[in-house]
C-alpha cells in the first residue's frame, strides 16, 4: 500500500512539473509572438493609410501613372496610333476566357430566351448574353443564315453594351455642360474623358463629336466582314473582330504578307476588349474625322445615326476603299442589320444570370 501511495505522489508530481514547464513555454511563446504581431498589425496599419492617401491624389496623377502601363497599338494603317488597353478601363478583360460550343451556346440562349425575332420585337437585349470567345465550331456551320443569326446573337450584347455605356457618358456630360456651378468632381470627370478621347486643350466641341456611338449595324457589319462571320483565325484565336493592325502590340502575324510589311493583327484577351479598341478607333482616329463629322450633323439633325450614310465615310478602314464601304452596305440591307440599330439593354430587374 506504501509502495502504491509514493508512487501516486511520484507521479502526480511528474504532472504537475510537466503543467509547469508547458506554461512557462507558453506564456515565453506569446511574448515572443505579440512583439511581431503588433509590428504586423502596425504595418497593416500604415499600408491601409497608404491606400487612403493615395485615393486623395489627384485624377492627373492617377491618369499619368495609368498612362505610362498602357499598351500602345497602331491603326489599320501607319500613319498614326491608337491606344488598346487605356483608361476606357478593363475590368472586364480580367475575367478567365472560357470558350463554349456552338451547340452549347445555342442552348443557352434557348434556355435564356434569346432570340433575335424577339429582339427585334421588343427592341431590348439582355447584356448578360455574353461570351469571351467565339466557338470553334461557328466556320463549320454548313447553313450560311444559321452561322450568321449565331455570330450576330453573339457580337451583338457586346456592341450594343459598349454604346450604352458611351451613351451614359455622353448624357452625363451634356448634363455637367448645361450646369450653372460645376463641381470640382464633375471637372476631373471631363478631364478624364479628355485623356480617354485623346483630346487636348480641353477642347469640348472635339469631345462632344467624338464622344458618340457606333451604329450597332455598322458595328455588325464591318465585324462580319472582318471575320467572315467568326470563322477567321483573327477572329478564333486572337478574339479580333474588326481586322485591327499593330505594329507593338500583342498579335498575330497574317500568313500572307509582303515582305517590307511587319504589321500583326490585334489579338485581345475577350471579345469584348476588341469591340472597345474598335470604338475607340473610329471615335479618335484622324482618318475617320469626317465619320465623326457626319455624326454629328446627323445628331443635330434628328439624333438618329444612319449607318447606309456614315459608311460612306469609311474608306481608309480598308485598302479597298470605296468598294470595301460598298460590300459594308451590301451586309447592312441584306441581313437587315438597321433592324437592332434602337435596340437597348433589358433593365437590370428582368435580366437573367450571365452566361460566362
Amino acid at each position: 500500500m506504501k509502495k502504491k501511495s509514493f508512487r501516486k505522489k511520484q507521479h502526480n508530481s511528474n504532472l504537475n512539473f510537466f503543467k509547469t514547464l508547458l506554461t512557462s513555454l507558453a506564456v515565453i511563446l506569446v511574448f515572443s509572438i505579440l512583439p511581431n504581431s503588433v509590428s504586423f498589425i502596425k504595418n497593416n496599419f500604415k499600408s491601409n493609410e497608404v491606400v487612403l492617401n493615395s485615393s486623395k491624389q489627384s485624377f492627373d496623377e492617377i491618369l499619368d501613372k495609368q498612362n505610362k502601363k498602357n499598351k500602345i497599338i497602331k491603326d489599320r494603317f501607319s500613319w498614326n496610333i491608337f491606344e488598346d488597353i487605356d483608361v476606357f478601363g478593363k475590368d472586364e478583360e480580367d475575367k478567365d476566357p472560357q470558350r463554349l460550343s456552338a451547340s452549347t451556346i445555342e442552348e443557352l440562349f434557348k434556355d435564356n430566351g434569346y432570340d433575335l425575332d424577339t429582339v427585334k420585337k421588343t427592341k431590348l437585349v439582355n447584356v448578360g448574353n455574353q461570351l469571351t470567345k467565339l466557338p470553334k465550331e461557328l466556320k463549320n456551320i454548313e447553313s450560311p443564315k444559321k452561322r450568321k443569326k449565331l455570330f450576330i446573337k453573339i457580337v451583338l450584347p457586346l456592341i450594343i453594351e459598349e454604346n450604352h455605356k458611351i451613351r451614359f457618358d455622353r448624357k452625363k456630360l451634356f448634363e455637367i455642360l448645361n450646369k450653372n456651378n460645376t463641381s470640382s468632381r464633375d471637372k476631373a470627370w471631363v478631364e478624364l474623358k479628355f485623356k480617354q478621347y485623346g483630346i487636348k486643350n480641353n477642347d469640348l466641341a472635339k469631345l462632344k463629336i467624338r464622344m458618340d456611338e457606333i451604329p450597332v449595324s455598322l458595328a455588325i457589319a464591318q465585324a462580319a466582314k472582318e471575320t467572315g462571320w467568326g470563322s477567321s483565325r483573327f477572329a478564333q484565336e486572337g478574339n479580333a473582330l474588326f481586322g485591327q493592325w499593330t505594329w507593338s502590340g500583342e498579335g498575330i502575324k497574317p500568313l500572307e504578307i509582303e515582305k517590307d510589311k511587319k504589321h500583326k493583327v490585334a489579338k485581345f484577351k475577350i471579345l469584348k476588349a476588341s469591340v472597345r479598341a474598335y470604338q475607340r478607333n473610329l471615335n479618335t482616329h484622324p482618318s475617320y474625322k469626317e465619320f465623326r463629322i457626319e455624326r454629328a450633323i446627323q445628331r443635330d439633325n434628328d439624333e438618329k445615326l444612319d449607318s447606309l450614310k456614315l459608311v460612306n465615310f469609311l474608306e481608309k478602314y480598308a485598302e479597298t476603299g470605296k468598294e470595301y464601304t460598298e460590300v459594308l452596305k451590301k451586309i447592312i440591307n441584306q441581313n437587315s442589320l438597321t433592324d437592332f440599330d434602337d435596340v437597348d439593354i433589358l433593365p437590370t430587374s428582368l435580366k437573367m444570370k450571365n452566361l460566362i
